[in-house]
């Protein structure tokens, strides 16, 4: 099971990071954006490191606040998360 987990969660990131970047790409061009909900959805079921990576690597959504603050905490509670799911118990 945590090996089916992992590769979910490197999947999810490597396709934020792929759509992020894909959507600057799109920006520069001047061509149809992805919607910044699609964006924001991918981030919460899991892929929210490979987004934030995407964001600072092509510089993309950086200067919108929304984007600034919350890619970064919805990356923290999933770490959070982690760790309380993995932390070993008595």
């Amino acid at each position: 099971m945590p090996t089916l987990i992992a590769a979910f969660l490197m999947t999810i990131n490597i396709a934020g990071f792929a759509v992020c970047a894909a959507d600057k790409r799109s920006a520069v061009r001047r061509r149809r954006r992805v919607p910044e909900r699609a964006l924001f959805m991918l981030a919460l079921i899991g892929g929210a490191a490979g987004v934030w990576a995407a964001m600072l690597i092509c510089s993309h959504k950086t200067k919108k606040r929304r984007f600034a603050i919350l890619m970064p905490m919805i990356l923290l509670a999933q770490a959070v998360i982690a760790v309380w799911a993995l932390w070993p118990r008595k």
